[in-house]
């Protein structure tokens, strides 16, 4: 059932939740706690679920977990890979009690194939990733195959119960990850065309079938990185597009990506589920610097799973969470936010905005009620749960269509885009702008004095709330891809233009 909601109201919900109480920061989740900083292959980026809009797929959901951020294109010789020693997952809660009902695990291998030259009397193991032109899965120019399982677990993430993915078309469960874009001599039937030989058909366990696809993409976030961080050294109010620089164009990241009957995922009666990714690494390590041979023998791991990164809703680390709280924000769980509770009804990101800009004064209302309401809960009618427990994650009402690509506002459900951020969110959705209108009170704003919406505050409370603020980046569905696994093609290592 499609929404329609008044004008007024849709721009006051979309607005609201877009971010609920973030600015922008660093990327959307990218080197955002002082331990994360030190493992950039757990170091959870963006998190993205929506609705899918590839033509024949509106049964579907998206989930996109984005890993390893700021990859430069040239990354030779080591290129980047998920950590073998790691659990990457996503978590699905589809009753709103802020605990986990579906988790996908993904636990990755990676396999040196001992590649050597004859170079006079000995076999001399080479220096590279591959030893010449890839293409197919796993041939034999690769040096180094690296794979994945899929299981997914019903329940409680470690005790519940477990059944693994199979491939429709090879079977197994055993799946192959393409190698990064090295540069085009290395991919003369381009990059495109390798990376999607590994999409994957797959079969689901009581849910039917789906698809997977894990690897290298082009960096999907926009943000004027530098100049944010520069004291907000930009114009707040200036052009909302192509007013800076996306200082994200020129980098790659790495994706888990899932397409999962929407039927599977939303439990009966409510079609809002909430979604997130952690990543999670052993205990203890030892470390093993020099192994006699083979690539996983780094280290030796032991314990249970510790997790070291946590993301749903954007931007919430880097900029709400306190610095000494930032690594234990990444290691809790939902069902235990009630501990960040003050950063949530007293926000600090407002206040030093304003101490940057004088004029763009910040809300007044504390706690902050309309915070606490759009984004631990969702917005009745839009995304919240039947029955929801306050937590921080994003929501996605699954019995709202997806708008095609062509017709996707950036702003989402603000611009009357109710499949948009913030019910879900998208590749090209702008939680930049829209985060940092929400932080400077644009709830307080639309919800009128009556405060229609019974978020806890009204017009007066937030002198900058009807304010247009912006980074000046902005895309739109346009440049990425329209079919599954949306994000575009990683940028190349080399180029022979």
């Amino acid at each position: 059932m499609r929404l329609a909601l008044p004008l007024l109201k849709t721009t006051l919900l979309a607005a609201a939740v877009a971010g609920a109480f973030a600015v922008p920061a660093v990327a959307s989740s990218h080197r955002e706690g002082p331990y994360i900083t030190g493992a950039p292959k757990v170091d959870g980026t963006d998190f993205y679920m929506f609705r899918s809009y590839e033509s024949g797929r509106q049964d579907y959901v998206t989930l996109l977990a984005n890993y390893i951020p700021f990859q430069d294109p040239q990354g030779g010789p080591n290129f980047n890979q998920f950590d073998p020693n790691a659990l990457y997952e996503i978590h699905i809660d589809n009753n709103g009690d802020a605990k986990e009902d579906i988790t996908f695990q993904f636990r990755f291998k990676s396999t040196s194939k001992r590649t050597a030259l004859p170079v006079g009397d000995k076999q001399v193991l080479i220096p590279l990733i591959n030893s010449g032109p890839v293409n197919g899965i796993n041939p034999a120019s690769l040096n180094v195959r690296e794979t994945y399982t899929v299981d997914m677990v019903r329940g409680d993430r470690r005790s519940g119960q477990r059944s693994s993915l199979t491939n429709l078309s090879a079977g197994g469960m055993e799946f192959d990850k393409p190698v990064d874009n090295i540069g085009e001599k290395s991919f003369p039937g381009g990059y495109a065309a390798y990376a999607n030989q590994h999409i994957y058909n797959v079969a689901i366990p009581g849910c039917g079938n789906g698809r997977v696809f894990v690897g290298q993409r082009k960096e999907p976030f926009y943000i004027a990185v530098g100049k944010i961080f520069d004291l907000v050294n930009l114009n707040p109010l200036g052009p909302e597009v192509g007013g800076n620089r996306n200082d994200l164009e020129q980098k790659n990241v790495s994706t888990i990506a899932m397409e999962v009957p929407a039927a599977c995922l939303a439990a009966a009666g409510d079609p809002v589920i909430g979604g997130y990714t952690t990543a999670s690494v052993r205990q203890g390590r030892l470390a093993n610097p020099a192994p006699a041979s083979g690539l996983a023998n780094a280290s030796k791991e032991g314990g249970a799973w510790t997790q070291v990164s946590r993301l749903g809703m954007p931007l919430v680390n880097e900029v709400v969470i306190g610095l000494e709280d930032k690594d234990r924000f990444n290691a809790s769980k939902p069902q235990n936010d009630a501990q960040f509770a003050n950063y949530v009804t007293n926000p600090t990101l407002p206040t030093l905005i304003q101490s940057l800009f004088p004029a763009a004064k910040a809300p007044t209302n504390f706690p902050r009620t309309d915070l606490v309401t759009v984004f631990l809960k969702g917005i009745k009618g839009v995304n919240q749960p039947a029955n929801v427990t306050a937590s921080e994650m994003l929501r996605l009402n699954t019995s709202i269509a997806a708008t095609p690509a062509a017709s996707q506002s950036p702003l989402g459900v603000a611009a009357g885009d109710n499949a948009g951020f913030p019910n879900g969110r998208r590749p090209a959705d702008d939680v930049t702008d829209l985060s940092l209108r929400v932080a400077m009170g644009a709830l307080c704003v639309l919800t009128g004095a009556n405060d229609a919406l019974q978020v806890g505050c009204k017009p007066a409370d937030a002198p900058a709330g009807g304010l247009a603020l912006t980074d000046g980046v902005r895309k739109t569905a346009a440049d990425y891809q329209a079919t599954f696994p949306y994000l575009t093609t990683p940028l190349s290592g080399s180029s022979n233009n």
